[in-house]
């Protein structure tokens, strides 16, 4: 169960570097506790450079396992009813639901499905607390998903899996701040010098969440390129996240409100930010249509390209720059799989000094030797 974040006896000022998804929830988060919090970020309020903006905000600990460690799969597990508790004390809607994730696949690609639930086995056993994947013949897919009646003849569902739409998340973040009063400063793009200069005249805390932007002083992290197709399909109706097994090329499909889907992604180990590919394209669209052959008449909104953070082993991590000076990145593409766990660990950790949390979940802190 999600742990109570206590209240700091001083709620010391926080200034936070960076209003992605991570920057913006700890702001909440930490605003609500009674810290003086401000936020600068190079970017507008529509979080234009965030790759946050770009996600399908899949919240899938157990389908993630496939490619992932167990602590991510733990830290999205714990997310999974703080994502409720966070969305609920926010002052606009935001799109959240629990029906599950859908994993089918051709018959020609049954070997992928093999080592797919072969994965999700060994998971099952390091994490039992998991609710384990449920085998569908034709006859419980059609029931579980009727959209796909007669085009999938096997499957595997995992109960309590969700999503959100991730634009509706940041938008009510966004409001949330303005309502609570948190001074916003848009299109600053501060250093972390310029940020710790604040702190020597202010005092309090700075936590560095700039994603990409942080490279300066974390040369590890690198880009990792994902490209997302955006569509409007009136003729499909899924009612849940849906991944289709492939061996060259795994796609999942995130239903939103009103027959928005989005259709992603590919995985591409580079910094570019260019338009997607024609062939990373065509790749993402045919796979659509061979799950639901509705998606030939979809409207194409938007084609959508974004590189996610990403340290070396792949793992999100906390960095004890300086006193009082956190940077937290490398969510990779497991930002909204994790990012409330993370929060609460940092948060445990300003208000207590304490990394519990953290161990229990496996974030990484790090305290490099030169920071004093």
């Amino acid at each position: 169960m999600p742990e109570t974040i206590t209240h700091s006896k001083a709620a010391a000022p926080v200034l936070i570097l960076g209003a992605g998804l991570m920057g913006r929830l700890l702001a909440v988060l930490l605003a609500r506790a009674g810290h003086p919090v401000r936020v600068v970020d190079a970017g507008g309020p529509d979080g234009q450079p965030s790759a946050a903006r770009v996600a399908a905000a899949m919240l899938a600990p157990l389908a993630e396992s496939a490619i992932t460690e167990p602590c991510v799969v733990a830290m999205g597990q714990y997310a999974l009813p703080r994502w409720q508790a966070v969305v609920a004390q926010l002052v606009e809607p935001v799109y959240l639901q629990q029906n599950g994730t859908l994993i089918v696949w051709h018959r020609q690609d049954a070997h992928e499905a093999q080592r797919f639930a072969a994965l999700l086995a060994a998971t099952g056993l390091a994490l039992p607390s998991l609710s384990p994947p449920q085998a569908l013949n034709a006859a419980r897919l059609a029931e579980l998903e009727p959209a796909l009646a007669q085009r999938f003849h096997q499957g595997l569902y995992l109960p309590d899996e969700g999503q959100l739409d991730n634009r509706q998340l940041l938008h009510a973040l966004h409001a949330t701040l303005a309502a609570l009063g948190v001074p916003l400063h848009w299109d600053s793009p501060w250093s972390l010098e310029q940020a710790q200069a604040h702190q020597a005249r202010e005092g309090g805390w700075v936590l560095d969440c700039r994603g990409l932007g942080a490279q300066t002083s974390w040369s590890q992290l690198r880009g990792v390129r994902g490209e997302v197709a955006r569509l409007y399909a009136p003729d499909v109706t899924l009612q849940r996240p849906t991944r289709l097994l492939h061996p060259r090329y795994p796609i999942y499909i995130a239903p939103k409100l009103d027959h928005i889907f989005m259709v992603g992604a590919t995985e591409i180990e580079n910094n570019d930010l260019s338009p997607a590919s024609v062939r990373s394209v065509l790749e993402l669209l045919s796979a659509a249509y061979a799950v639901h052959p509705g998606f030939a008449e979809a409207r194409i909104l938007e084609l959508c390209t974004q590189c996610r953070p990403t340290l070396p082993d792949n793992l999100p991590a906390v960095r004890t720059l300086a006193p009082q000076v956190l940077q937290i990145n490398g969510l990779y593409r497991h930002g909204f799989l994790i990012s409330p766990a993370v929060a609460d660990a940092v948060i445990e950790y300003l208000h207590q000094g304490s990394t519990t949390l953290a161990q229990r979940l496996g974030l990484r802190f790090e305290h490099p030797a030169h920071a004093s």
